[in-house]
């Protein structure tokens, strides 16, 4: 399928290529008909991606902060890869299209296929010919309403959300700062809430299209005739309301709104302006200032957006899921017309130069459409993932100089930035194929890192016997399955942590190496493999009595909406990466723990893990989450029979002697390293040498067991209050 793409350093456009999109349960998967161009959302990131560098980094001081803290945290040439590896990638265009349901998820039941639906959301109503969309991000269109109209939901739904927050009563008046696209949807609907509307914008055709539209006078904002028909209709108290619309650098529309609001009157900012707030001329009219949330409440919340959980209506009126049927009615019973605003109709092929004669101004439009061709030919069904049933012979040599052929199932941040840059034009290892739910990674991987195909297809990747490798890098909820169903097909699998999430997950793992006789199988715990902390063990050397171990991970705290939060569905935070610290811990110590006891602290995520050993070790594992963002991420300390090892975030290592015969009391790394090595590239080394030579794998599987046990373990050793004995997983 074609799907829009921008690739934020160079700036550049195109219509790529990408596989079909997998119909997850929970959603649908749709075939635009219509998409909506927002000309100033939109506009405003393709005219930002070429910028400069420094201008980026002006326009995104947010993003600025986020790669200061990483430097802080990873290092500098981490920190570069992940940056670069994010701005020369492809990302999607578009949020707001209206298309015909092509397949049904499961748990899908109010839209069937072949009906009509709008859609929204940045991530999932893409200019692109095929969507999948969770339910809450799509509305059945009424019948008789025009697809091309229908396409202006989600933009609708924007300016009706920022409407409900002026709390606008009949025979009030109100002035809209800004008659772009949002603007004129927002004269509408005052218009049909028996508002008074007066309108400024310095484009004249807008004014006189706001006009037609219902507005009663509309004029330049730095002219008089805006601020006396103000006046005039307001008796010279001022307006009640003032929405701003409008974008840009200026800090005009903010005092124009002071300069005409009514004592205690309401300014909504809806569009993306500056607001450098005249204190004076606020707080002596104690005006109320409103933010509009995009489409509605459910915004940015993974649970409402992606995962379907409602709202009660009770509490929730209007959610963005009924805005967006709202939107729609209104169009449909003639309360809203937005034909009016079509000012160019482009076909879905001419999307570049569409949107290059926007950006150049050559193409003046308030709102432009992209018609999508009807469909030509049958789509490809859509991918059913089916486990096939083989036996597998485990092979012990592969054929002198012959390629690993390696398949990803899973292409987001870690992967592309931790894993594939190591594997990249590396000797012996041919990148067959990458698979995604989503198309554009798929493809944004293909292009970068040379994959020979790209797909959306997982049985391609398990029935594909000259894969040789599997890789699962996807979220944490399906990599026990997904590595179940790769050891049944035969392949060596690689699968980041964790290898599961519950205790069934990891009976699925092990009955399959059972049927199958395939126990090729490696997890993602990488930090035994980091060259820092291998020299360090070496220079500790054996002992002989028990030690006691201590491992300070200052997590810090996760940004809204993350999808680590998703605990109903991902698991906790520690179940996904506690593993990397218990595997590390039983590395150091050679030995599998036998007990866990936990302890938390009231009221976040600060865990206390105590793992004890057959010999009497124990290692304690602090995960803090509320941390000085400023202080190492990982600090270890090792002690046992007159000797302390000391690990300071893979930067620094040192051993401390009490006795030595050569009179030496004391190792620390003779150098700092360049980066942070956490040992990713020598476990990939030691997984295909492994892969390649059929010889045992870099880490036993009963290893692999006990610490995913391990970490199992924590919340039932939390719930309990009491240890948890592992012997029965062993």
């Amino acid at each position: 399928m074609k799907q829009v793409v921008q690739n934020y350093k160079s700036g550049e456009l195109a219509v790529l290529d990408v596989p079909v999109p997998g119909c997850k349960p929970g959603g649908v998967l749709v075939r635009t008909a219509y998409s909506l161009i927002s000309t100033g959302t939109e506009l405003m990131k393709v005219s930002e991606a070429g910028m400069s560098m420094l201008g980026k980094a002006r326009s995104r001081p947010d993003q600025v902060a986020k790669v200061v803290q990483s430097v802080a945290t990873n290092g500098v040439p981490a920190t570069y890869r992940k940056v670069m590896g994010k701005l020369d990638s492809y990302t999607p265009l578009g949020y707001s299209l209206c298309g015909v349901v092509e397949q049904v998820g499961a748990g899908i039941d109010d839209v069937k296929v072949g009906d009509l639906v709008a859609c929204a959301g940045n991530e999932h109503a893409l200019h692109a010919e095929l969507n999948w969309v969770p339910k809450n991000l799509y509305a059945p269109v009424p019948d008789g309403l025009a697809p091309r109209h229908a396409a202006f939901g989600t933009v609708g739904s924007i300016a009706l959300q920022g409407v409900r927050q002026g709390e606008p009563q009949l025979g009030e008046v109100a002035l809209v700062i800004g008659l772009g696209l949002i603007g004129q949807l927002v004269v509408q609907l005052l218009s049909a809430a028996g508002v008074r509307v007066v309108g400024a914008d310095p484009d004249p055709a807008r004014c006189e299209l706001a006009e037609r539209l219902g507005a009663e006078a509309c004029g330049d904002p730095g002219s008089a005739s805006v601020e006396a028909a103000v006046a005039e209709l307001t008796g010279g108290h001022g307006v009640d309301q003032v929405y701003l619309a409008a974008g840009g650098g200026s800090n005009q529309p903010v005092e124009l709104a002071a300069r005409l609001c009514r004592d205690r009157g309401r300014v909504v900012d809806i569009g993306k302006c500056r607001l450098d707030l005249p204190w004076n001329a606020y707080y002596e009219k104690e005006l109320d200032v409103r933010f509009s949330r995009s489409y509605g409440p459910g915004r940015y919340d993974p649970e409402y957006e992606l995962e379907g959980r409602d709202y009660p209506i009770g509490y929730v009126r209007w959610t963005e899921r009924r805005n967006l049927a709202c939107f729609l009615d209104l169009m449909a019973r003639g309360g809203v017309d937005v034909e009016p605003l079509v000012s160019h109709v482009a076909a879905f092929d001419d999307a570049v130069e569409t949107y290059r004669s926007l950006k150049d101004g050559e193409l003046k439009a308030v709102a432009v459409l992209f018609r999508y061709p009807e469909r030509a030919e049958e789509a490809p069904e859509a991918p059913v993932v089916a486990v096939p049933a083989v036996n597998v012979k485990r092979t012990t040599a592969r054929a002198a100089g012959t390629p690993v052929r390696v398949a990803f199932i899973g292409a987001g941040n870690y992967a592309t930035s931790m894993l594939l840059p190591h594997l990249a034009g590396r000797e012996g290892v041919e990148l067959s194929t990458v698979v995604t739910t989503t198309a554009l990674s798929a493809a944004n991987a293909q292009r970068k890192f040379g994959f020979a195909r790209a797909t959306t297809d997982l049985d391609a990747v398990l029935g594909d016997g000259s894969v040789d490798a599997v890789f699962v890098v996807t979220r944490h909820s399906s990599h026990a399955d997904l590595t179940r169903k790769a050891l049944l097909a035969g392949k060596s699998v690689f699968v980041e942590k964790p290898l599961a999430l519950t205790e069934d997950e990891l009976a699925g793992v092990l009955a399959a190496v059972e049927e199958s006789g395939n126990d090729r199988l490696q997890v993602g715990f990488n930090r035994r493999f980091a060259p820092l902390l291998q020299e360090a063990k070496q220079r500790f050397g054996a002992r002989t009595g028990p030690a006691n171990l201590r491992y300070l991970v200052n997590a810090g705290r996760l940004e809204h909406g993350s999808w680590y939060l998703r605990q109903g569905s991902e698991g906790s935070r520690f179940a996904g990466e506690g593993g990397h610290f218990i595997d590390t811990a039983s590395w150091l110590l050679d030995a599998d723990p036998v007990s866990v006891y936990a302890v938390a602290t009231p009221g976040n995520e600060d865990l206390q893990v105590v793992l004890r050993y057959p010999d009497g070790s124990t290692a304690t594992i602090s995960y803090v989450t509320t941390g000085a963002s400023g202080f190492p991420k990982e600090t270890l300390d090792l002690v046992a029979d007159g000797k302390v090892l000391r690990l300071d975030d893979f930067v620094r290592a040192s051993v401390y002697f009490e006795k030595s015969t050569a009179g030496r009391k004391r190792w620390v790394s003779s150098r700092l390293p360049k980066a942070r090595d956490k040992g990713q590239n020598a476990e990939l080394a030691a997984f295909f040498r492994a892969v390649r030579t059929g010889g045992p794998m870099p880490v036993p599987l009963e290893s692999l067991v006990a610490t995913t046990a391990a970490t199992l373990a924590v919340p039932a050793g939390l719930a309990g209050g009491a240890p948890v004995t592992l012997a029965g997983h062993r």
